[in-house]
């Protein structure tokens, strides 16, 4: 399981123009599930991002995380991070997950950052989506739940 987390002021999701997901401070996830991830990887990449500090303190370090500044999550589901551009020139996406097994492990892992007490928004899984947002810093982070980077 891979994501892109970056830090927001604020950020939504539209499709067909309409609003399906929006937040103020918090976290803007775009999240790509690969063949082989399961529940644990959902629940790594929860614990992982809830308790991620991003966020600037008192002194201006970052040392708060989504739940210490009370934020919220907009998730979007994002199977091109699974993309392989090593070869060519087009992206191979054969190790991104079907949608009968991505979809369960986007909800878990949704759930899973719920959990933590964080207001979580989300995109609509396998729609032509609108992403807007205000990256706040820019703060932009990549994860991975198999450490590959």
């Amino acid at each position: 399981m891979r994501a892109v987390v970056q830090r927001v002021k604020e950020s939504r999701v539209t499709v067909n123009g309409e609003i399906t997901g929006e937040i103020g401070k918090g976290i803007m996830v775009l999240l790509g599930v690969e063949d082989g991830d399961t529940e644990k990887d959902a629940a790594y990449m929860a614990e992982k991002i809830a308790l991620l500090r991003i966020f600037n303190d008192e002194e201006d370090k970052m040392n708060l995380s989504t739940v210490d500044v009370k934020g919220s999550a907009l998730v979007v589901s994002q199977f091109t991070l699974a993309g392989d551009c090593r070869k060519g020139r087009r992206p191979s996406y054969s190790t991104a997950a079907r949608p009968e097994s991505a979809i369960p492990l986007y909800r878990k892992f949704i759930e899973e950052l719920a959990g933590y007490g964080i207001p979580v928004q989300e995109g609509i899984f396998q729609a032509m989506m609108e992403v807007y947002l205000i990256n706040d810093g820019p703060v932009t982070l990549l994860i991975d739940s198999k450490r590959n980077f």
